[in-house]
């Protein structure tokens, strides 16, 4: 009854239906985040992509394997071989060790995933808990395909059979990112193990076969996704920036480990750009979009997933604050709405839709909801099969909701069934949840309540004097009262 899941292959540049290495099992691997800094909200986009492709593995019924890393090691400042590391430069910078560095930025990327309603996966593999197996994956090709250097261990990428062909940007010059480093024989060659140079002692190091240093960046996610989930997987996701030369190195890697017809994963899946017109992007820019400056503003970080799965993964969304407010907006509706069927269900005391034990797919759906209700849930599974049509899938959502005359229990489980698969959590939501107050604020929610009590009681006496008195005192504390707003949500910071 299912319609079969179609993804956008990378590698392929078609769209290709999904067929599972092993039978009723899915196995992922994205790339993680390098824990130097916060991440921006560009970032966190490709978590949410990651995030629904999981959902909708699940939907679909396969047993999900979810790897995602953390690189805690390896990282240069760009995609250049030599250079500072990333997380040596941040603890030089704040006076910390850079183990306490990398702890610190890992714990505030767990806070944002968990803000942001994505599942944690079944593995969240560290950097530095892999070192000897990359040491020992380095050992088995080295022979074959890698050279030694002052600088360290290089990969020949003319050893494996055409490389780059994931990117599609292979020139005589090789990738414009990559510097140029004495004596190696190809522009695209790259690092996947840093000597560290005489003379020094880097705050990470490991002894190896070539020396005292560290794993390249490329090495870290194939040795990963090699051990937690077995040549070949089923998906490798990450943001399209990746597509360009972290992700054809890991493939160079993998060939040269696995076989040349095997670039590690079946199908390779990649988000694209968050766009800023600002330049607020950019780690380098200082105040950088992150997470909590969207909450600091009053935004509820519900309403940014809610943005990005209104564009599909694979169009550049561009980001503005008007956008965000409208994502908003139309979340309310949809809490709201939602909290309307709670009530017609008879809901109120807290009580929702327990999902089936083997949580909610189509069949199951089907099992729970009523006929009425089968073509929309039919509707939402062909666009979320569809390389993932969020937008649609949402449309469809938002169809079930507006729906009259229909049994509400079962409204509220076939909601609660799609929602399983958007991951925003509106039956669960609190609608206050929604109105956060923006860091400074001069008036506390509770101060804002008392208040427009008082007015109500003013309005009801016709003593408009008083009313236009309390109104303009809360104007004045940054407090806009929403008289006639067709979402009677009486205020706003």
């Amino acid at each position: 009854m299912t319609t079969p899941l179609h993804l956008f292959n990378s590698l392929t540049r078609q769209m290709e239906q999904f067929r599972p290495v092993h039978a009723h099992e899915a196995r992922v691997y994205t790339c993680g985040p390098t824990v130097y800094n916060y991440p921006h909200i560009g970032n966190m986009r490709a978590y949410v992509f990651a995030d629904l492709l999981g959902r909708t593995l699940s939907w679909k019924a396969y047993k999900l394997t979810h790897v995602i890393n953390i690189t805690d090691v390896g990282h240069l400042t760009d995609d250049a071989d030599a250079g500072e590391d990333k997380l040596e430069k941040a603890a030089a910078a704040a006076k910390q060790s850079i183990w306490d560095v990398a702890a610190h930025y890992t714990q505030a990327y767990w806070a944002d995933v968990a803000a942001l309603n994505i599942r944690a996966p079944a593995h969240w593999s560290i950097a530095t808990d892999y070192v000897p197996a990359m040491i020992e994956f380095a050992q088995t090709i080295a022979a074959k395909h890698c050279y030694e250097l002052d600088g360290g261990l290089y990969f020949d990428v003319s050893t494996v059979a055409d490389y780059g062909r994931l990117a599609r940007a292979k020139t005589d010059e090789g990738e414009g990112r990559i510097e140029a480093v004495a004596g190696k024989r190809n522009a695209a060659d790259f690092a996947i193990w840093r000597k560290t140079p005489p003379g020094e002692r880097r705050a990470m190091e490991w002894d190896s076969p070539w020396g005292k240093g560290a794993p390249g960046w490329h090495l870290e996610c194939s040795v990963m996704s090699g051990q937690l989930l077995g040549f070949p997987f089923d998906i490798h996701t990450g943001g399209i920036d990746h597509r360009e030369i972290h992700h054809p190195n890991e493939i160079a890697q993998n060939q040269a480990f696995c076989g040349s017809d095997h670039s590690g994963a079946k199908l390779w899946m990649h988000n694209n750009f968050l766009v800023e017109r600002s330049g607020k992007m950019s780690k380098s820019s200082g105040e950088f979009l992150r997470l909590q400056l969207l909450t600091d503003k009053g935004f509820s970080p519900v309403a940014y997933r809610l943005m990005c799965l209104q564009a599909h993964y694979r169009s550049e969304l561009e980001f503005s604050w008007d956008g965000l407010e409208a994502a908003l907006t139309r979340l309310k509706r949809i809490v709201m709405g939602v909290a309307q069927v709670k009530a017609q269900a008879h809901e109120d005391s807290g009580e929702l839709p327990e999902a089936p034990a083997k949580g909610w797919t189509l069949d199951s759906a089907h099992g729970e909801v009523g006929g009425a209700l089968l073509p929309l849930l039919v509707q939402f599974d062909e666009a979320i099969s569809d390389d993932l049509n969020s937008p649609l899938a949402l449309t469809v959502f938002e169809d079930v909701l507006g729906m009259k005359r229909l049994d509400p229990a079962h409204k509220l489980q076939a909601l609660a069934a799609m929602d399983a698969v958007l991951g925003l959590g509106v039956l669960t939501i609190d609608r206050q949840a929604l109105r956060l107050a923006p860091m400074g604020a001069a008036i506390s929610e509770a101060e804002i309540e008392a208040t427009l009590a008082r007015r109500k009681v003013a309005r009801a006496a016709k003593d408009f004097a008083t009313s236009d008195a309390l109104r303009d005192d809360l104007a004045a504390k940054g407090v806009e009262v929403m008289d006639g707003d067709p979402l009677a949500w009486e205020w706003k910071l």
